[in-house]
């Protein structure tokens, strides 16, 4: 082949081509001159124009089978869609963030830590399968200590902090505290001291605190105590019995109330009061005789949710007359002022005292003696002392019967004249105030006029 010269007076570089042979004997021997032209304001012209196009970049994926073949058999290149796909596909990070390792290159596994590492380097180790570990180069002794547990509380200790929160209980009345509190206590040993406790406590409350022990029972059953600890502490307080007898003379009736309660809640097994063995105590056989009578009753589980009454304001206003009427008369012939306000207190009736004012005062003038006046007069004073009735309803219970005065008459004829005798006893007592007396009613004297009136008898003087 013979070689093709311009004669152009530019630089001009020649490069002869020798391609690699590549299995065929085919050999070029032919030279090309490349000619860098001039820059002129007609070149431009002369070349022909081509549109510039900038080839979008293909990742270097396999593509499947019918994407090779429309590449191959088309030539062209993948349309816009197909290269959102493929760049899909693509596991290159396209954050553009740099790759640096993590910790600046001085850390993760497998590495032997940044190069200032070893200046501050510990020289002693702490693990003992390390064969450079060395005992002696720990000063300190470490202990392995566990978590903090406090000692159990013994019987003595946990009755005088027990006692503390049930007597609070009987002024909030929520158990949940109360449960609360006992959790906290190391009482895992001594649960069915709970029970003891407040059984115990509950022989000298009133009722209104029996039927709060009694759902607080209820509400402990399955938090703080079982069915076999509430039975083991039963059995403490029958053990006790005898001596709870002597500040509370009908402790066993009290007791044989709580486990029929107990069993109607489904805290104590019924078997506990069935099964129970036959004892030589007397306190003990009662409280159980009691139990098993309150369960063989007709309907006893329903009847047995009021076996503590019926709070005294609910209580009907006849029933309450009755009692004060019967406290009274219990008073007139025993004289025990004591066992008078224990009654009283039973009722539970604070609001309601002024009726035992006006039926005292009633009954003074319906005896109209001097040995009943007196002995009335001992009970209001001793409770006007003690704070058991307050001087408001002391008040209240003398203007009612000073109101009532016109009808009581009709049946006690000396009405008028008894009931001042009593004003005056109670003056000089010192329960009733100058202002209340002088409010007293009276009725005046009839006398008769003069012979000229006809011997008429005037109206008497108020």
């Amino acid at each position: 082949m013979s070689s093709m010269e311009v004669d152009i007076p530019q630089q001009v570089n020649s490069y002869k081509y020798s391609p690699p042979t590549n299995g065929h004997h085919v050999h070029f021997d032919t030279e090309i001159k490349v000619v860098k032209l001039a820059a002129t304001s007609t070149a431009p012209q002369q070349r022909p124009k081509h549109k510039s196009r900038r080839r979008a970049r293909v990742p270097n994926l396999e593509l499947e089978d019918d994407e090779m073949s429309g590449v191959s058999s088309t030539g062209k290149p993948p349309s816009p869609s197909k290269l959102k796909k493929m760049a899909d596909k693509d596991r290159h990070s396209r954050s553009g963030r740099r790759g640096n390792p993590k910790k600046g290159g001085a850390g993760g596994k497998g590495t032997w830590g940044s190069i200032t590492d070893q200046m501050y380097a510990d020289s002693t180790t702490q693990d003992t399968h390390d064969p450079n570990y060395s005992s002696e180069d720990n000063d300190e002794t470490t202990y392995l200590v566990s978590s903090p547990t406090s000692p159990q509380l013994s019987s003595e200790e946990f009755e005088k902090t027990a006692t503390e929160i049930f007597l609070e209980y009987f002024d909030h009345g929520d158990t949940g505290e109360v449960a609360n509190t006992l959790t906290g206590l190391s009482i895992k040993n001594n649960k069915h001291e709970v029970i003891r406790v407040v059984v115990s406590l509950a022989l000298e409350e009133k009722d209104s605190n029996r039927e709060k022990v009694s759902v607080l029972i209820s509400d402990l059953y399955g938090q703080v105590v079982n069915g076999r600890e509430v039975a083991k502490g039963f059995e403490l307080v029958l053990s006790q019995l005898d001596d709870l007898s002597l500040d509370t003379p009908d402790a066993a009736t009290v007791v044989g109330n709580f486990m029929a309660r107990c069993v109607a809640d489904d805290c104590l097994p019924p078997a506990f009061v069935s099964n129970y063995p036959k004892v030589d105590n007397k306190n003990t056989f009662d409280a159980m005789k009691r139990a098993k009578l309150l369960l063989s009753m007709k309907h006893s589980i329903a009847r047995l949710d009021n076996v503590w009454g019926v709070g005294g304001g609910q209580r009907p206003v006849m029933f309450l007359i009755n009692k004060m009427n019967l406290l009274l008369k219990e008073y007139l012939s025993s004289g025990d002022c004591v066992e008078a306000i224990r009654c009283l207190r039973e009722l539970e009736v604070p609001h309601f005292h002024h009726e035992l004012v006006y039926e005292a005062i009633v009954m003074v003038m319906e005896n109209a003696t001097e040995a009943c006046a007196e002995m009335m007069t001992d009970l209001l004073l001793y409770m006007y002392q003690t704070g058991i009735i307050s001087s408001d309803q002391l008040t209240t219970g003398f203007m009612r019967v000073f109101s009532d005065i016109t009808d009581i008459v009709l049946d006690i004829p000396n009405a008028y004249h008894t009931l001042n005798k009593f004003v005056d006893r109670g003056v000089a007592a010192g329960f009733v105030s100058p202002q209340l007396a002088i409010e007293s009613p009276s009725r005046g004297r009839k006398r008769y006029v003069s012979e000229g009136d006809g011997g008429a008898i005037k109206e008497p003087e108020d």
